[in-house]
């Protein structure tokens, strides 16, 4: 197995996930929301497969590491979110 083209291969596949979209306005988020779910879910199949089977354990390290930056980046996007909302309720009238 070659480490390397493993490694170019993940990055390529998660590369996807922080590339713009040609996407606007609702369809963003709605789009993000079902990436992250999308995410989640297959993680949470991994692991579980890894666990009940013994598969790959790669497998699971790499789930895991996904599912750990997608939920850095949702809480990025959320921490944004609130100091824009406070900032907007800073404003005088």
């Amino acid at each position: 197995m070659n480490i390397n083209a493993l490694v170019a291969q993940n990055y390529a596949a998660g590369k996807a996930a922080t590339a713009p979209g040609a996407e606007s306005g609702g369809n963003a988020l709605v789009g993000a929301a079902q990436d992250f779910m999308s995410t989640l879910r297959a993680s949470e199949d991994t692991a579980m497969q890894s666990m009940s089977t013994g598969a790959d354990p790669h497998a699971l390290v790499q789930a895991l590491a996904q599912t750990e930056l997608a939920v850095q980046t949702a809480v990025t996007v959320r921490d944004k979110v609130v100091e824009a909302y406070q900032e907007i309720l800073r404003m005088p009238v």
